[in-house]
């Protein structure tokens, strides 16, 4: 794949037409601590409309919004934005799992496509590693709830969550952040920008993020759960008039935090070593590579208006990253199950739009492509079993690549048949092409030579290369009605397509001693959802809603599995295989309230408010098929992974004029029900509900320049899961390794952080 290549050629035409992003979500005025009660515009239509006329599924933070309460990175919208998991993945540092309304995808290794899209500033992430983005040098975080593909981008069958830099001033800007809090955190944060003439500006932002860990290793003794993280931009833009704007952005990421060890969950069972108090303290012991994460990426975006209606677009874009991490399943010193592996992904995207803007009609043509390669090395040393069946360093390695080429055409128009009433329709063809390499070999003798060894080959197990094509068309239709200015109602409906692949880890040995077709045993085939949603906005005064109620028909669902393999008769797993199955169907429905209520100005002194904002998400989602590996229907008993059936937050936000500044107390409450790591729940590795307490205290200057603020998160210190591994049958022997993998990962304790920001 020459994708460097094609990002010079496409960049060379592009320097003759240029486009200006208008992203889908909300953009609320960045007026400090007030700004709940300001109007909100959102573009999620590709024109400007307020919050309340649009009719769709979005939930919006700006940048000061996100400031205010002290968001780290962007799992945090998570806790307020309903039906929506934003976490960081297991065994990793910055590694992103993401599902909303059920839909989502948490198995990162290549071959496996997320159900959820992560946007940078328009640009499709089309990998989850180093998508835990951190929050600096943002103007607002957006989420769409649903299938999105009509109006943008890549197609996702989930909903899509869009990061959006800030964009460059006219005048000299400078600011600083300095963050310091507990476990030794801390944050420098500068950006600036300065034009270099009447029509061209440049700015930069620089992150230094650090902090110490919230347990140790105490195998290795060096920390666990610790951040040391290298994030900057530099971008650059262009305006010769009102018609043309030109921009280009680099930004990378570096991160050598410790490897994440994880927490078991029950003794070892080979050499009975206990559970340990610390959830954040672990005994893993593989540390034949050191973890390092590096992303970078490169963009050119321009806007050319042709005329008073119509407006030409192109976001050119490349992007790669790579992942070394070192993951010991078994959490313990020997290598029982150890896994150390390198994700390595590049990609190539160009972008098209012509968008259309009338009395009555609006709307949006455009296409889409993508040229990505995916590839993960990782090996599975499994030394104790080798020891019990005469295999000294048993490793079982598995070598994957994935060339996906997609391309897409798509259009979404709007048109207002009456004041009171208007219509949209928007349709979507796709073309997803994969080609998939799976190498997978036995060796002895320990790792292998991508991660320092020389061991010996003994068999190769999969030796697989294979590729196909799908197609889809995917319509949108929605109607809204808006009686008058307080009410807006809508219902809609939508298709998600989500393309097909091969599994990367699938052992075509098993195929071949099961009389299975080898083709048929690697592929699974694309997914699909009918969502259909019918919603009600409301604002009047102080108070605004909006209420939506959601209903998805999901079919042939993608799940990503492994089996235990027995390939010498002996009774002792000593190897494993990938098992990924198309699910059948499952039905997903619920409802969603968010709200605003301004409960009084001058409550308590002049010039003062209290504002209350709130979300509450339900979900009812059960499977109606479910064949399993072995051609068993557990529709049953499998259940949607990563998805409460209950989500709720409220804010408190009180504030209150303070020496020549306004000081603002933040008080959220999140609550988030019980919830299976996977599709089969196990009592032991499964979360119940839980509520984190976080708290804010930040004062703001008249002028803008000055802040300064403490914040408290998860102030109760709750313990709560966010991801794990399971490696154990039903009966409670392992199913591979001999220890028993069962181990999880936890989310953030309590902390505290003290922040002081100045702005020029």
């Amino acid at each position: 794949m020459t994708i460097r290549r094609k990002l010079i050629s496409s960049a060379v035409l592009l320097a003759s037409a240029s486009w200006l992003p208008l992203t889908a979500g909300a953009v609320a005025q960045e007026t400090g601590a007030t700004e709940t009660r300001d109007v909100v515009t959102v573009t999620a239509r590709r024109r400007e409309e307020s919050l309340q006329d649009v009719p769709v599924s979005v939930t919006a933070y700006s940048g000061a919004q996100l400031e205010a309460i002290g968001a780290q990175d962007i799992t945090r919208i998570a806790q307020t934005t309903p039906n929506v998991t934003l976490e960081v993945s297991r065994g990793t540092n910055s590694t992103l799992t993401a599902f909303i309304r059920g839909i989502g995808q948490q198995d990162p290794v290549a071959g496996f496509e997320a159900g959820v899209g992560i946007y940078i500033d328009d640009v499709y992430l089309n990998r989850p590693q180093a998508a835990v983005l951190d929050i600096f040098d943002v103007e607002r975080i957006e989420v769409l709830r649903g299938p999105q593909g009509t109006l943008y981008g890549r197609n996702t069958v989930g909903g899509a969550v869009k990061y959006v830099t800030r964009r460059l001033d006219t005048e000299p800007t400078f600011s600083a952040r300095l963050n310091l809090g507990s476990y030794e955190q801390r944050d420098v944060i500068v950006s600036g920008s300065a034009p270099m003439s009447e029509n061209f500006r440049m700015g930069a932002a620089l992150a230094r993020l650090t902090r110490g860990g919230y347990g140790t290793n105490l195998t290795t003794g060096r920390d666990n759960y610790d951040k040391d993280v290298w994030a900057g931009r530099v971008s650059a833009e262009f305006e010769p008039d009102d018609r043309i704007f030109i921009r280009a952005v680099y930004d990378r990421t570096e991160d050598r935090s410790n490897p994440r060890g994880g927490h078991r969950l029950i003794p070892s069972l080979l050499t009975g070593a206990p559970v340990l108090d610390n959830v954040f303290d672990t005994r893993a012991g593989l540390d034949v590579v050191d973890q390092k994460v590096e992303g970078q990426g490169v963009s050119l975006s321009g806007d050319f208006q042709l005329n008073d209606q119509w407006t030409f677009r192109s976001i050119t874009a490349w992007r790669e990253d790579t992942s070394v991490t070192p993951i010991d399943f078994d959490s313990l010193p020997a290598a029982d199950l150890d896994v150390p592996a390198i994700y390595e992904n590049e990609q190539f995207s160009q972008e098209f739009q012509l968008v259309y803007t009338g009395e009555r009609l609006n709307g949006i043509i455009g296409a889409y492509y993508l040229d990505a390669e995916a590839s993960t090395v990782f090996d599975v040393l499994l030394a104790n079993t080798g020891a019990l069946i005469g295999l000294p360093g048993l490793n079982a390695q598995t070598f994957g690549n994935v060339n996906t080429e997609t391309w897409s055409i798509f259009a979404d128009f709007s048109y207002d048949l009456t004041p009171e009433w208007s219509v949209s329709l928007g349709a979507r063809y796709t073309h997803d092409e994969r080609s998939s390499l799976v190498l997978r070999r036995t060796y002895i003798g320990g790792f292998s030579e991508f991660f320092g060894g020389n061991p010996t080959l003994i068999a190769t197990t999969s030796d697989f290369s294979g590729s196909e094509s799908w197609t889809d068309f995917s319509p949108r239709i929605s109607v809204s009605y808006r009686p008058d200015a307080a009410n807006n109602f809508y219902a809609s409906f939508s298709q998600g397509f989500k393309g097909g692949s091969f599994d990367p880890r699938g052992q075509t040995s098993v195929a071949v001693g099961a009389g299975i077709d080898v083709f048929e045993f690697m592929r699974f085939q694309p997914e699909t959802v009918n969502a259909y949603e019918a919603g009600w906005k409301f604002a009047d005064g102080a108070y605004r809603h909006s209420l939506a109620f959601f209903y998805n028909d999901y079919t042939d669902v993608q799940v990503p599995g492994s089996i235990g393999v027995d390939t010498t008769g002996d009774g002792v797993f000593d190897t494993f295989s990938g098992v990924t199955t198309n699910a059948g169907a499952a039905t997903i429905w619920g409802i969603e309230y968010e709200g605003f209520l301004g409960l009084a100005e001058d409550a308590f002194t002049t010039g003062d408010s209290l504002d209350l904002n709130w979300a509450v998400g339900y979900l009812n989602g059960q499977y109606d098929e479910f064949i399993n590996a072995f051609g068993v229907d557990i529709s049953d008993t499998a259940v949607i992974q990563n998805t409460p059936e209950w989500m709720a937050s409220g804010t408190l936000n009180y504030t209150v004029p303070l020496s020549n500044g306004a000081l603002s107390i933040i008080n959220t409450l999140a609550y988030r029900g019980s919830y299976s790591q996977f599709e089969l729940p196990n009592p032991t590795l499964d979360q119940d509900g839980y509520t984190l307490w976080n708290a804010s205290v930040v004062w703001n200057s008249n002028d803008g320049r000055w802040q300064a603020g403490v914040h408290g998160r998860n102030l109760t210190d709750e313990r709560y899961k966010v991801s794990g591994y399971n490696f154990m049958n039903p009966d409670g022997t392992p199913n591979l390794g001999l220890e028993g993998t069962l181990t999880a990962f936890y989310g953030d304790p309590r902390t505290y952080t003290a922040t002081i920001a100045f702005r020029y």
